[in-house]
């Protein structure tokens, strides 16, 4: 730790001796002065552009690239300053040395490219993170202090057993392997993306061999950085028994969710695009993922749940092997109408709604019960898309029957009951 502080000490008084030079305080006082007049030339220019911007469309690509470089508009105006300065300084021979200049002019463009760049990744804690780690890079290799840097950075270190870490060697690991499973998942995604454009492959089977492809991309990756930074694998034993032993206390849940999704994607019980019924919960499944089954409501709510619950319970998939499924309508009529002609007029009222699939299938109705105060009868109708929902098409076909019933004067009857009121009789005596 003293040679660190000896060399932070060395360095900071080199710097200091250094700005003290008159030509370097010029350049100092022109580094810091250009940025006014690119901060004002940005005000005045991007609102133009950001006008010619909108009237762009089809390409979102080169929209986003030119929107991150309007955004930053006084770097580009800075860089160009600085370009125009060191120009000058050059050909007019003063400073001498005018390597402040060419170094900032070469950090600000760096900045500049480097942001934009950044864009393309959308979190932004890692955008900001690749900014600061490759920006400092080339900071580092501009200003030729890559070595000495390096050196320090290897000198500040701990030894675990027989292996010695240092702080270059866990900075170089961390950026290894970080680009290594950012190349994974990566090609993963992108391989994945093309299995589900593949019509020949069922929906279950596209989502099964995506997920094998990222996780065996993801576990080759991780292979490789370990063999690369010298682990030795065998070490590996006490960490698999770690987590055989967090699996057996807290980690069964995620483990059985996790074996339950590979078995659903194996048997094709359920697949993308499916009508099921959990419960009480109705809707289609949007996608399958490792732990949980995502299903969206017909009224927009997407409710997760648990790969286990599609193994263990119940389930009603209203799509398994065919979409055509049929619903019941159970409706009573007065005494006094005929049932024959009840039960014709239904059945061109159901099949007069538009989702009943009548060319298929023609509706029937049946007479069921001698109510108490009606007859009582059930239409049957067939239906090819029970993902746009079942309660509307019920409504549909119940108001179908209202209409067709008023037309024919058929009543459809309410239960009455007769209140007697009794008086108490009072006694004389």
């Amino acid at each position: 730790m003293d040679q660190i502080k000896t060399q932070v000490v060395e360095y900071a008084n080199i710097a200091i001796s250094y700005i003290r030079q008159p030509e370097v305080l010029f350049e100092l006082g022109l580094v810091i002065l250009l940025f006014l007049p690119a901060w004002l030339l940005s005000n005045r220019v991007e609102p133009v552009l950001e006008q010619r911007l909108r009237g762009i469309s089809g390409m979102p690509g080169l929209l986003r690239v030119l929107a991150a470089f309007l955004r930053r508009l006084e770097w580009l105006f800075y860089v160009i300053l600085l370009g125009i300065a060191y120009l000058a300084t050059t050909a007019y021979g003063w400073p001498t040395e005018n390597h402040l200049l060419y170094v900032v002019m070469l950090l600000a463009g760096a900045w500049l490219l480097i942001r934009v760049a950044s864009k393309a990744i959308r979190s932004k804690i890692l955008s900001k993170l690749f900014t600061i780690v490759v920006w400092t890079l080339v900071a580092i290799s501009v200003l030729g202090i890559a070595d000495e840097v390096a050196t320090t950075l290897d000198d500040i270190g701990f030894t675990f057993g027989n292996v010695r870490f240092s702080v270059l060697r866990i900075l170089q690991g961390v950026v290894f392997v970080s680009a290594l499973l950012w190349a994974a998942f990566a090609t993963g995604n992108f391989l994945d993306r093309r299995i589900q454009k593949v019509e020949e492959l069922t929906p279950s089977l596209r989502v099964l061999l995506g997920k094998v492809l990222r996780i065996t991309l993801v576990f080759l990756a991780a292979m490789i950085a370990m063999q690369s930074l010298n682990i030795n694998l065998t070490a590996l034993t006490v960490l698999s028994g770690a987590v055989g032993v967090g699996i057996g206390f807290g980690l069964q849940k995620v483990v059985s969710n996790f074996i339950s999704g590979i078995i659903i994607l194996l048997d094709q019980s359920i697949k993308p695009g499916d009508t099921i019924t959990l419960g009480e919960t109705f809707g289609w499944i949007r996608e399958l993922r490792a732990r949980f089954v995502s299903v969206v409501t017909r009224d927009g709510r997407e409710y997760l749940i648990p790969n286990e619950d599609f193994i263990t319970t119940q389930v009603v998939n209203w799509s398994f092997s065919d979409r055509f499924v049929r619903l019941d309508v159970p409706f009573g009529v007065s005494y006094d109408s005929d049932p024959h002609e009840v039960s014709r007029i239904a059945i061109e009222a159901a099949a007069g709604v538009d989702r009943v699939a009548a060319s298929r299938r023609q509706p029937v109705c049946w007479m069921t019960e001698f109510g108490d105060s009606s007859i009582n009868f059930v239409l049957r109708f067939w239906i090819d898309d029970p993902q746009d929902g079942l309660t509307n098409i019920r409504g549909k076909v119940l108001l179908a029957l209202w209409d067709t019933f008023k037309e024919n004067d058929i009543s459809i009857p309410f239960p009455h009951r007769e209140v007697i009121m009794r008086t108490p009789v009072t006694v004389v005596d």
